[in-house]
């Protein structure tokens, strides 16, 4: 919640996504030109839909990226990894942890419910690898060390996305954009 969101934002992530982003309350992630890399969206949707999936990513760029490596199986790699390595599987119990703590103080800073996704965080988390592009959001907003397989999936697609590199494409048709 430190980057409320502008009308910009919203528009430039209602671009990037191709459709309003609905609920979003904050831009968790900028990519170095500015632009939403992730959102940050309410627990319950505006008609009431509750909505786990608080950190949402938009960049196109980075959602290219993470696709590619979904469809190459690497989550079934990954999901091993939690299920076998202890490190990780802690830090991955950890990441669970620290996303439901997010999503419950946003909660409570909106009024909004909770009910119908306690205990639920995104991704798969915190027993499998479910969806990369959670996970990574995750990890743009929180910072690295919040979810060690976001770490690896940023490390993994850093020649093709990389928040600290602009290779944003989307723009608003304004001028200076």
């Amino acid at each position: 919640m430190a980057d409320p969101a502008t009308d910009r934002d919203i528009a430039m992530a209602g671009k990037q996504l191709g459709r309003y982003p609905r609920g979003m309350v904050a831009v968790g992630a900028r990519c170095v030109c500015g632009r939403p890399l992730a959102v940050v969206t309410r627990p319950q949707l505006p008609d009431g839909t509750p909505f786990p999936t608080t950190c949402y990513l938009t960049s196109p760029e980075a959602v290219k990226a993470v696709s590619h490596v979904e469809a190459d199986g690497t989550m079934k790699d990954y999901t091993e990894l939690v299920e076998h390595d202890e490190q990780v599987h802690a830090a991955y119990e950890r990441a669970h942890r620290l996303y439901l703590a997010f999503r419950h103080e946003l909660a409570e800073r909106v009024g909004d419910s909770e009910e119908h996704i306690k205990g639920t965080s995104a991704g798969g988390m915190p027993v499998r690898v479910k969806c990369l592009h959670a996970i990574l959001a995750q990890t743009l907003v929180m910072g690295r060390g919040a979810n060690p397989i976001g770490d690896m999936v940023l490390e993994r697609i850093a020649d093709e996305f990389d928040p600290t590199v602009c290779r944003c494409t989307t723009t608003l048709d304004e001028p200076g954009e």
